[in-house]
């Protein structure tokens, strides 16, 4: 390849650029996940550093599992935030590491439907998640979330706003690279108005090391054997949490689909997609035992991708060692939990928003059929006790000399999966839409 053909033509191997540009392109990928990685442990709780840390170490296990040759990032999944509020409602430190079990155990699902994708192809697997199932619970998901974006917006509205116009701004009328990072704007943009407003306590940064372990022990899975664990409360973190992982792994086909016609490779065929899908899940259970967010791959460094038309999986592997040593820096992480409850809650509010309005593109960009009785019936059921126990209390049930707690989207994932694999007249196909096959993706 000539010189002059650079940049114009997509590059497979970014050493043609030289370690300048691949150091560059490598902080560019950076900047595009670090907004929406880092918003969920400031949302949940969870660990900023440990979240960098994971993100960057199951990156790298990604790459590992596939083969090194699909060039995606993995950072943080915001499906898996109502499962985190459901267990630990206000981030407490103690409930948290049994959130995080949950998480872990979701990614051994991911592990055990790889091995049902690998055997009996997608297909069979797929027509028990059909969009009347998985769009109405990821509709559920995004309502479940609404109340805390309010409530964090209400402390100071004006901080909301700025934050909320420029997500919105940069999502409908920006350009390159400012289309691919709303989330980290809007988060920027609103967290400097706070501060020139004097809205932000900055005590924490000053007090904070430079240099620290990302994570600790108390704040891990671990933690909970270390003495007599809540066995209830383990159980109903799985069944709560492990629902969500359906609405996941439909994301992570599409975004395989995403990549695949970026790079005009086929990587669901080669290395495949119960590789890539053993990558995702086997990343989320590692950085849920050690107190860090579930990990997808990212639509923002897919946008990278397509906008620089450089390829080489070298130059993610590059971000995610950039984002490990990040992870050391406690001021940094310091910087980021003093973001104000304002701009978390307007950046929050918009993402909750569109977590929702995916739900309704899933169910109509494939067609559903809703003069169907079946289709209406399952729908319904799973609006409704989602939301309902949502706002009328959990299901208790009570098992020998414990009790297992079940919220509403657990309710509602396991009635939607129940009534569709019992039900007949089942309709959905996998593979014969590829818009629709590929519709959900919780990217902002």
């Amino acid at each position: 390849m000539k010189r002059k053909d650079i940049g114009q033509e997509p590059i497979e191997d970014a050493r043609l650029l030289g370690t300048p540009r691949m150091l560059l392109l490598a902080f560019q990928h950076l900047f595009a996940m670090f907004g929406a990685t880092v918003l969920v442990p400031t949302l949940t709780g969870l660990s900023v550093s440990a979240t960098l840390l994971f993100a960057g170490i199951g990156t790298l296990i990604f790459h590992l599992l596939s083969r090194g040759i699909v060039p995606a990032f993995l950072g943080s999944s915001f499906a898996f935030l109502a499962g985190y509020f459901a267990i630990a409602p206000n981030g407490e430190p103690e409930l948290l590491p049994y959130a995080c079990f949950g998480v872990a155990v979701s990614g051994l699902m991911y592990a055990i439907i790889a091995a049902v994708f690998k055997v009996s192809g997608t297909k069979k697997v797929m027509r028990y998640f059909p969009p009347i199932v998985t769009g109405p619970i990821i509709i559920a998901i995004g309502l479940s979330l609404s109340g805390s974006a309010i409530t964090n917006c209400k402390t100071n509205p004006w901080i909301a706003i700025v934050a909320i116009v420029l997500v919105v701004v940069c999502n409908i009328w920006g350009r390159g690279m400012i289309k691919i990072i709303p989330i980290l704007i809007g988060v920027f943009g609103s967290y400097l108005v706070a501060a020139l407003t004097n809205n932000v306590d900055f005590s924490g940064i000053a007090d904070a090391a430079w240099i620290g372990l990302p994570f600790k022990m108390e704040s891990t899975v671990f933690s909970i054997f270390a003495n007599k664990p809540d066995v209830g409360l383990l159980i109903t973190a799985a069944v709560t949490i492990v629902p969500l992982s359906i609405a996941t792994m439909v994301e992570h086909i599409g975004d395989m689909c995403a990549i695949s016609s970026t790079c005009g490779k086929n990587f669901l065929e080669t290395p495949g997609l119960h590789r890539t899908l053993l990558g995702d899940g086997i990343a989320t259970t590692l950085a849920a035992l050690f107190g860090a967010p579930a990990n997808t791959t990212y639509g923002e460094n897919t946008g990278v991708l397509a906008l620089s038309k450089v390829y080489d999986p070298r130059v993610i592997r590059i971000t995610a060692v950039i984002a490990i040593l990040l992870s050391f820096c406690p001021k940094f992480s310091a910087l980021i939990k003093a973001m104000p409850a304002a701009t978390i809650g307007g950046v929050s509010l918009v993402l909750y928003g569109m977590i929702a309005a995916v739900g309704v593109r899933n169910v109509v960009e494939n067609k559903v059929d809703f003069t169907n009785s079946r289709n209406v019936i399952i729908a319904a059921l799973i609006l409704v006790t989602s939301i309902g126990i949502s706002y009328t209390g959990n299901l208790v049930i009570p098992v020998g000399s414990f009790n297992i707690t079940l919220g509403g989207l657990a309710v509602a994932s396991i009635v939607g999966i129940a009534l569709n694999a019992i039900l007949p007249g089942k309709d959905y196909e996998f593979g014969r839409d590829l818009q629709g096959d590929t519709s959900v993706n919780f990217k902002v």
